[in-house]
C-alpha cells in the first residue's frame, strides 16, 4: 500500500476517529479506493462507509454489481448503503443524456447519505486518467480556462485521493492486493457513450504519440489551474462592492470595461453567484451576449436580455443589471403636452408650473438631448440646493428614511444620460431654472388625481 499512498496528498485523507462515505460501483478503481481507505481508517479508529447507486440501466448486471458490493463489505465487516433510481425517465423527462442523468442521481444520493453520517465526506475514485479524458472532453465540446483545468482533488465535499494515479498503476495495486472487482460491460463499448469512445479509441492514439500522454495533460490541468484561480480572484476584487439586494445586482460597466477580457467573463458569472442563481447553465454564449448587449446600447436607452433561472439583463445609463423579479418601470420620453402614466405617477411635460411637480431650466437651442422619466439607477448624484456637493440618490434616500423599495417606484427625470431631478428629492442645481420661464413635469400620484377627479 506505501507505493499508492506516496502518491496521495496526506491532506486528503481522513484524520483520526473520522467517519467517510466512499462511493463505490464495484469497478476496480472504487474497489481500490475503498480497500485503501478501509485499511486508513483501521489504523486510526475511523470509519468507511460504501455508498453504491444502482442506475438499473443494465437489467441483471446491474443487481450482479450491487449484490457483489454489499457481500464484499459484508465479509469485512464494512457498512454498505445502496440506493436506486430510475435514470431513464429522469433523461426523457429533463432532456439529459443518460450520462448527466445518471451523475445527477448518483451525486444527488451520495449527498443524501453523507448528510445523514453528520455532513462527512465523500470519496470518489477519480484518477488521472478521467482526469485527461475529462479536458480532452471539455476541450472538444467548448470551454474556457476552467474547464481545461480539469478536476480538482476537493471540491464541494468531493475529495478525489486517487487523481494522481493512472488506470495502470490502479490494476498493479488490485493485483498486487488481490483486490476483486467487477466489469461493467458497456465499459468496453466505444458506442455506448463518448466517454468510452475517448478512453478507448482516442487515448491509445494520443499515447502511442507520447507514453507520456496522461502525464502531461494532467500538468497542463494543474497549470491551467493556477491560471483559473488568479482570474477569479481578479473577477472577485473588481466585483467586491456590487449592489447587492433582493432578486436584484447592479454592476458599473466602468468595472466591466476596464477588466481584460479574460476577467469580464467571471465577472459576470460572479453576479449570477450574487444573485443567488449559480452558475449552471450558464454558458459563454449568454456571457457574449450580455456583452454584446451592453456594447450595442445606445447612450441614455436601455436594452433587455433574458437569460437562464428567470434572470434578466438589463443595461442602462452605463449601469447592468441583473435581476430576477419582473421590473415593469422603464425609460419613457417625456414629450410636451403628453401625460405619462410610469408606475403610481402621471406625468406631463408643460412650458409652465400646474400643480405639484419639478421645474427644470428651459431647453436651450443647443440642447438636443431628449428628457426621460425612468427608475432611479444605483451610483447615480444629485447636487441638491444647500448641499456642499454631489451624493448619491442611494444616500438621499437613506437620510429621508426612503427605503430601496420606494426609490425604485420615485420617478427620476434624465435630460440625455444626466440625472436632472427625483421627484420627493428635488432638482439637480445644474438644471434648476433661475426663474421664469421654465420647464416644468407635472407629477400626479395616482391617489391624487383620483382625489382632484371628485
Amino acid at each position: 500500500m506505501c507505493e499508492v499512498l506516496d502518491r496521495v496528498p496526506r491532506w486528503l485523507l481522513p484524520g483520526p476517529g473520522q467517519t467517510v462515505l466512499c462511493a463505490v460501483s464495484g469497478g476496480l478503481d472504487s474497489m481500490c479506493l475503498l480497500y485503501l481507505l478501509a485499511d486508513w481508517c483501521g489504523r486510526r479508529q475511523g470509519r468507511v462507509v460504501a455508498a453504491h447507486f444502482n442506475h438499473r440501466l443494465r437489467g441483471a448486471d446491474s443487481d450482479r454489481d450491487q449484490a457483489f458490493v454489499e457481500s464484499w463489505c459484508a465479509a469485512r465487516g464494512i457498512e454498505a448503503v445502496c440506493g436506486s433510481g430510475d435514470v431513464a425517465a429522469l433523461a426523457a423527462g429533463e432532456g439529459l443524456s443518460l450520462e448527466e442523468a445518471a451523475r445527477d442521481l448518483r451525486y444527488a444520493f451520495l449527498r443524501r447519505e453523507a448528510e445523514k453520517l453528520g455532513g462527512v465526506r465523500i470519496y470518489t475514485a477519480h484518477h488521472a486518467d478521467d482526469n485527461a479524458e475529462t479536458i480532452l472532453f471539455h476541450l472538444i465540446r467548448g470551454t474556457g480556462v476552467a474547464g481545461l483545468a480539469g478536476m480538482t482533488y476537493q471540491h464541494e465535499g468531493i475529495y478525489r485521493p486517487l487523481l494522481d494515479l493512472t488506470r495502470q498503476e490502479l490494476a498493479q495495486y488490485a493485483a498486487a492486493h488481490e483486490i476483486p472487482h467487477v466489469e461493467d460491460a458497456s465499459n468496453a463499448d466505444p458506442d455506448a457513450a463518448a466517454r468510452n469512445f475517448l478512453r478507448l479509441e482516442v487515448m491509445p492514439l494520443l499515447r502511442q504519440i507520447n507514453p507520456r500522454a496522461v502525464e502531461h495533460i494532467n500538468a497542463a490541468g494543474r497549470r491551467l489551474r493556477v491560471v483559473d484561480r488568479s482570474l477569479e480572484e481578479e473577477a472577485a476584487r473588481r466585483t467586491a462592492h456590487v449592489e447587492v439586494r433582493e432578486g436584484r445586482v447592479t454592476l458599473a460597466g466602468q468595472a466591466l470595461a476596464e477588466a481584460t477580457a479574460a476577467v469580464r467573463p467571471r465577472m459576470l458569472l460572479r453576479l449570477f453567484d450574487l444573485l443567488g442563481v449559480g452558475r449552471r447553465d450558464i454558458t459563454a454564449a449568454h456571457l457574449n451576449a450580455i456583452l454584446r448587449l451592453m456594447r450595442s446600447t445606445l447612450r441614455g436607452r436601455e436594452s433587455r436580455l433574458d437569460l437562464p433561472h428567470g434572470v434578466t439583463a438589463r443595461y442602462c445609463r452605463e449601469w447592468l443589471i441583473l435581476e430576477t423579479r419582473p421590473q415593469p418601470l422603464t425609460e419613457v420620453q417625456l414629450l410636451p403636452g403628453c401625460p405619462v402614466t410610469w408606475g403610481d405617477y402621471t406625468l406631463t411635460l408643460l412650458d409652465r408650473r400646474a400643480g405639484p411637480g419639478l421645474a427644470l431650466r428651459p431647453r436651450r437651442q443647443e440642447e438636443r438631448m431628449s428628457l426621460t422619466v425612468g427608475p432611479c439607477q444605483a451610483g447615480d448624484r444629485l447636487t441638491l440646493p444647500g448641499e456642499r456637493g454631489g451624493r448619491t440618490v442611494k444616500r438621499l434616500c437613506l437620510d429621508r428614511h426612503i427605503t430601496l423599495a420606494e426609490r425604485d417606484r420615485l420617478p427620476a427625470v434624465y435630460l440625455g444620460d444626466r440625472l436632472a431631478a427625483v421627484w420627493g428629492l428635488g432638482v439637480d442645481m445644474e438644471f434648476a431654472p433661475e426663474g421664469e420661464p421654465c420647464r416644468f413635469i407635472q407629477i400626479m400620484k395616482k391617489t391624487e388625481e383620483n382625489h382632484h377627479e371628485k
